[in-house]
């Protein structure tokens, strides 16, 4: 009878205290920079809100969207707004928006989310995982090695390999780099082409499509925002690669894909550890994706006239015409 009132008693008091916490109508102030509207980001973006909601309870939050329309600089005045109101803490949802988040403050905590290499975007040499600072997060890197070799697979005889990417999103830069040393070690002939934006796309892409047998593309959020203009160029004539699932639903054959949705779902989880005291920031490593699923686009391919190999799964295509 003791240890069973004793039970009760624990009970009320942890209630007691969860209650007194909420009482007078407190809440965590999230500030959300989001670097610019695409499926992955937005995916990314309600999987962190979803996460935080249903840990800390709709009443318990409060968030701060915010959407950079694709400039950097705009994200830092994103950021400072964020530090000006004094929120408890900022998810970055991109490699830029992170950069001006860890810039514009010290002090709040910081989370990013598809973001492929810390280390990269806050320029860290030799990074081990865990950045020791005010900042933490997620990253969208699928294997490179693994996506080199997707080439591979379904055009081992192509002698040439484009790589197109935004010269504007350093780990676009990053992605390619590594991507075109495994593509040359298994010797096919590599070349990068770079835009600075979306306004010099189209003809990179033309330039790009006309000189190579295969194009990639990795997780660049401006060819993203603008996949039909590779689309355009390239379907039915020259075989894209992507880096996420969301530019090959637009214009691309295949794909080593993720859940954008799940990966800041994860990022609100540690959000939630993080207002909440039970995690320190300062050392909380960089989460990574569990899993990754092979993928076709079936539209594209029927246009190229290839079959996907053994163990892909078809993309779903029906939101992919926005």
């Amino acid at each position: 009878m003791k240890k069973i009132l004793a039970i009760a008693l624990a009970l009320v008091m942890v209630l007691t205290l969860c209650v007194a916490a909420f009482a007078d109508g407190e809440t965590y102030k999230v500030g959300i920079c989001q670097l610019v509207p695409h499926e992955a980001l937005d995916a990314a973006t309600q999987g962190f809100k979803d996460a935080l909601v249903e840990i800390l309870g709709e009443d318990a939050v409060e968030f701060d969207e915010q959407n950079a329309a694709n400039d950097p600089a705009t994200c830092s005045t994103i950021a400072n707004a964020f530090v000006s109101e004094g929120v408890d803490l900022i998810m970055a949802n991109a490699t830029p928006a992170l950069q001006a988040a860890a810039t514009a403050t010290a002090d709040i905590p910081v989370l990013g989310t598809s973001v492929t290499e810390y280390g990269v975007a806050l320029g860290i040499e030799d990074f081990t995982g865990t950045v020791g600072t005010n900042v933490s997060g997620t990253s969208d890197l699928a294997p490179l090695d693994q996506q080199a070799a997707m080439i591979q697979e379904w055009y081992p005889d192509a002698k040439t390999v484009g790589l197109l990417y935004c010269s504007n999103e350093a780990n676009s830069q990053y992605q390619v780099d590594t991507v075109q040393g495994y593509l040359e070690e298994m010797g096919y002939e590599c070349t990068q082409y770079a835009f600075s934006d979306s306004n010099d796309m189209a003809a990179v892409c033309q330039t790009a499509a006309e000189e190579s047998d295969v194009l990639y593309v990795p997780t660049d959020n401006t060819v993203a925002s603008n996949t039909g203009i590779v689309d355009n160029i390239c379907n039915g004539k020259v075989p894209v690669f992507c880096g996420e699932e969301g530019i090959c639903k637009g214009c691309g054959v295949a794909t080593l894909s993720i859940s954008y949705y799940d990966l800041g779902y994860a990022t609100g989880e540690m959000a939630a550890k993080i207002l909440t005291g039970e995690q320190k920031i300062e050392e909380t490593p960089i989460g990574y994706a569990a899993t990754f699923t092979p993928k076709y686009n079936p539209v594209i391919c029927e246009a190229l006239g290839v079959e996907a190999p053994e163990g892909y799964e078809a993309v779903e295509l029906e939101d992919a015409a926005e």
